[in-house]
């Protein structure tokens, strides 16, 4: 039957990668002529998983209304990168912090979303094409911050992701910047406990310097296997905010919602694991599509338009969640992480489960008219992580790799020993980033120009022992609204941490508000 290729949870035969060639190459054309896929035209207000109508049902619309919009605040998204797409490519929509991905020497392809997974996120967050009746992300007046991470098929090390989050506290108010959300729709299926894992450790460091840090639950299948500890790494971590999936079944009423199957719970943890701390809608949400990029091409059911993209998963309910955060911060800029932990409440589903929901399902109306609790009340007493666990344990199963050489054990993408009770003392004293140098590589430029942060060339070696050129993940530019290569060659990546769960529309395209 042919070797089998697995990439995010679907699997392969190699006659069947023919046909998928077939199918990337259709899809590309489509893309630079400006058609869609199956789809013809979209109308937002007959479809009940818009963005205009999820933030309708959720409250979103009454915090606009009253003027909180997320002005001023800015959201990190610590991702594949933010494609210039309509609704994202205003003036000062989108900074660009460093390009940490294995795509940054490749000057065609830095900071740019060659995946399409971030420039979804970001629009979910903070969208807005400026016009009446258009497309709004929950905080559409928010500013997104994009570290990219990831390259086309999704290949990211945690030792990236790490170094962005330790990026993001030492650069949060740096050139007019007010970083206050850190957007994480990711995370590995980690075989230790928090209380020793690196990337756990990281995203405590953000909290405790006043960054709310959003993860994404992750998928139950995926979280489930390889003494995994029930919801992804970070979102494990009971200090953060974890948030699940829930799917609104088509209506605008939240009594008939459900915890989303994919969605990781606590409730079949063979030992004691947190429960997400709420859930919010994620199933067959409307985003901001890259014509061309690699989901774009390799699932070309989901695409609503020239415009817009349909998906489904955790990393979905955690972007709404961000920009709800973006929303209340704007509002009262006080808040610290914890206090705005407190201050998210809820609906509970027809069929409570704590272990499946946290609190609920966010409902922004009972935000709008909650009361600021005290400091006191708020305050979290959950053991804290020591960061000095192993970094290939916070892998989990997930390894990029060059050919056939995987990145396993302590060592970084450069190949640089990571001693982790070192690192977590740089991080503590926020000096784990000296200039564009971490863990004694030049990972990024020191230096900022316009919107975005200073690139640099990679010099040395990789753990493989050749040196990273870019030209292991091929591609080409961005040229207007699509990418002018004709397909994605990644085979990068053995992973499943970017927390979607599907692309594609579906029977459930007929729903309506009933």
């Amino acid at each position: 039957m042919g070797p089998t290729l697995t990439r995010d949870g679907m699997r392969f035969r190699s006659w069947q990668v023919g046909i998928l060639t077939l199918v990337v190459v259709l899809a590309f054309g489509l893309a630079r002529s400006g058609a869609s896929w199956g789809a013809t035209s979209y109308d937002p207000t007959s479809d009940p998983y818009s963005m205009q109508n999820v933030t309708a049902a959720d409250g979103v619309q009454a915090w606009w209304n009253a003027g909180y919009t997320g002005k001023g605040v800015d959201v990190a998204v610590i991702d594949t990168g933010v494609a210039p797409v309509t609704g994202l490519n205003g003036a000062g929509k989108v900074i660009n912090g460093p390009d940490l991905s294995l795509e940054s020497q490749n000057p065609s392809l830095q900071y740019l979303d060659t995946n399409g997974h971030g420039t979804f996120m970001a629009g979910l967050i903070a969208g807005n094409d400026g016009q009446l009746g258009g497309y709004r992300g929950v905080a559409p007046d928010a500013r997104i911050v994009s570290l990219k991470v990831g390259v086309a098929d999704g290949g990211v090390d945690v030792s990236q992701v790490i170094a962005a989050i330790d990026w993001v506290v030492q650069h949060r108010n740096d050139n007019g910047l007010n970083i206050r959300v850190i957007n994480l729709s990711y995370g590995t299926n980690s075989t230790q406990a928090y209380q020793l894992d690196p990337l756990a450790y990281a995203v405590e460091q953000a909290w405790k310097a006043g960054i709310v840090v959003i993860a994404a639950a992750g998928n139950s299948g995926y979280e489930k296997g390889a003494s995994a500890q029930g919801l992804a790494d970070p979102a494990y971590d009971p200090q953060i905010l974890a948030v699940g999936a829930a799917d609104s079944s088509g209506t605008p009423s939240p009594w008939d919602d459900n915890v989303a199957s994919y969605s990781a719970t606590a409730a079949s943890c063979s030992s004691a694991c947190r429960a997400p701390d709420l859930v919010a809608p994620g199933s067959h949400i409307q985003g901001l599509r890259v014509p061309g990029s690699y989901i774009d091409q390799n699932n070309p059911g989901g695409v609503l338009s020239d415009r817009y993209f349909r998906g489904s998963g955790t990393s979905e309910a955690t972007a709404l969640v961000s920009g709800a955060v973006a929303d209340l911060l704007q509002r009262y800029p006080q808040l610290t992480p914890d206090l705005v932990k407190q201050m998210l409440n809820c609906d509970k589903l027809s069929s409570f489960n704590w272990k499946q929901e946290g609190c609920g399902e966010l409902d922004m109306n009972k935000v709008f008219g909650a009361a600021v609790p005290s400091v006191a009340a708020s305050q979290q007493y959950n053991p804290p992580s020591t960061g000095t666990g192993s970094l290939e344990a916070s892998r989990g199963t997930d390894h990029i790799s060059i050919g056939p050489v995987a990145l396993q054990g302590e060592q970084d993408i450069f190949g640089k020993p990571f001693i982790s009770a070192a690192m977590a003392a740089l991080e503590a004293t926020g000096s784990s980033w000296s200039g564009g140098i971490w863990n004694g590589s030049v990972w990024t430029g020191s230096s900022w120009s316009g919107s975005s942060w200073s690139g640099s060339s990679w010099s040395g070696s990789s753990w493989s022992g050749s040196s990273w050129s870019g030209s292991s993940w091929s591609g080409s530019s961005w040229s207007g609204s699509s990418w002018s290569g004709s397909s994605w060659s990644g085979s990068s990546w053995s992973g499943s941490s970017w927390s979607g769960s599907s692309w594609s529309s579906g029977s459930w395209l007929g729903a309506s508000w009933g």
